[in-house]
C-alpha cells in the first residue's frame, strides 16, 4: 500500500470548548496504516540520502518501537535493506511490532539495555556499506523533514501541540512557526528533562516559542494507567478518532486537562498533531480499547 498524503484531513472536535477554545486535529495517521502519523516525514530525508549512496539502513529502537517497523515499511516500499538494533535482550516471544518488522524484512539483532544506552553500534555496522538513522529518526533530516507536516494544514492557529519522544518532530514544528505561535510538547517519557535539550539543539538561534510539559507520563514510556484508557475510549466514542496509550493518547488526555485548568488563553486555536503509532496498541489486551 503506498503513501496517500491526500487522505490527510484537519478535524475539528467539540470536547473542549471552555473559554471558547478552538481545537483541530491534524490527522497524520491517515497516510498509512503503518508509515502513519510523522514517521515517513522524519525518515523522508535520511532515506533518500541513503539511496542515494547506495547503503544499506540500520536504526535502533524498542521492542514496540513504532519508528522500527515504520523504517522496516519504509525500506521495503524502496527496495532497500535495513538492520534493526533491539533495545533488550530477545523474548522468546517477539511483539507484534518486531514481528511485523520482520515480515517487512529488518533483520534483528539485540542488545543489552546498557550498550543501547550508550547507542553501541556492533562492529559491523561500523562500515562505509551501512547508513545509521538515530532513533526516532533524531537529528537534523529528521527535523528538515518534520518542517513539512504543517504544510498540510492551512488556517490559522495560536498554539500547535504534539506528543514528545526524541523531540525530533517537535524541533521541526518549531522550527516551521512564526514567531507568534507556540509548540507546547506534551513527553510520553518519565523524567527525562534532556528532552528540552535535544530540541533545543536542533533550534537555530532564532527566538521561538516552546514548551515541553512532563506531567502527563502516566507511569513513563509506554506506560499507562486505567484513567488513561478510559479517557482514549470516550475521546473514541465521541469524536471517532482513535489514539494509542504510547504518545496520541496521553497528548489528547493532557490538552483536555490543561484547557479545564485555564493553561490556554481564551480564544485559543489549537492544532493537535496526530502522529500516529496506532500500532502500538496491538500489545494491549483484546477488548482493552472499543475500537
Amino acid at each position: 500500500m503506498q503513501l496517500s498524503f491526500d487522505n490527510i484531513t484537519s478535524d475539528t472536535i467539540h470536547l473542549f470548548e471552555k473559554n471558547n477554545i478552538h481545537v483541530s486535529v491534524l490527522r497524520l495517521d491517515k497516510i498509512h496504516p503503518v508509515i502513519s502519523g510523522n514517521k515517513w516525514f522524519k525518515l523522508q530525508y535520511y532515506i533518500n540520502e541513503a539511496k542515494e549512496q547506495y547503503k544499506k539502513i540500520v536504526t535502533f529502537g524498542g521492542a514496540y518501537s513504532n519508528h522500527i517497523v515504520a523504517t522496516a515499511a519504509t525500506c521495503k516500499m524502496n527496495g532497500m535493506s535495513c538492520e534493526g538494533i533491539i533495545r533488550g535482550q530477545k523474548s522468546p516471544v517477539l511483539s507484534q511490532t518486531l514481528i511485523q518488522a520482520k515480515e517487512y524484512g529488518m533483520r534483528l539483532h539485540f542488545i543489552s539495555r546498557e550498550e543501547y544506552s550508550e547507542k553501541k553500534i556492533p562492529p559491523k555496522f561500523q562500515t562505509d556499506e551501512y547508513y545509521l538513522i538515530n532513533e526516532g529518526g533524531y537529528g537534523e533530516k529528521g527535523a528538515m523533514g518534520a518542517m513539512e507536516i504543517l504544510n498540510y494544514y492551512k488556517e490559522d492557529f495560536t498554539h500547535c501541540c504534539c506528543a514528545v519522544g526524541t523531540g525530533t518532530m517537535m524541533a521541526g514544528l518549531t522550527r516551521a512557526l512564526s514567531s507568534r505561535q507556540k509548540v507546547i510538547g506534551i513527553s510520553v517519557l518519565k523524567n527525562n528533562y534532556d528532552l528540552d535539550k535535544n530540541v533545543q539543539s536542533l533550534l537555530s538561534d532564532e527566538p521561538k516559542e516552546w514548551q515541553i510539559i512532563h506531567d502527563y507520563h502516566f507511569g513513563g514510556y509506554a506506560k499507562y494507567k486505567p484513567g488513561l484508557i478510559e479517557f482514549m475510549n470516550e475521546f473514541y466514542r465521541r469524536t471517532q478518532i482513535p489514539s494509542d496509550f504510547v504518545y496520541t493518547g496521553k497528548l489528547f488526555f493532557a490538552i483536555s486537562d490543561l484547557i479545564e485548568n485555564n493553561f490556554f488563553p481564551a480564544g485559543s486555536k489549537l492544532l493537535l498533531i496526530h502522529s500516529g503509532g496506532l500500532q502500538g496498541n496491538s500489545s494491549l489486551a483484546k477488548g482493552t480499547l472499543i475500537y
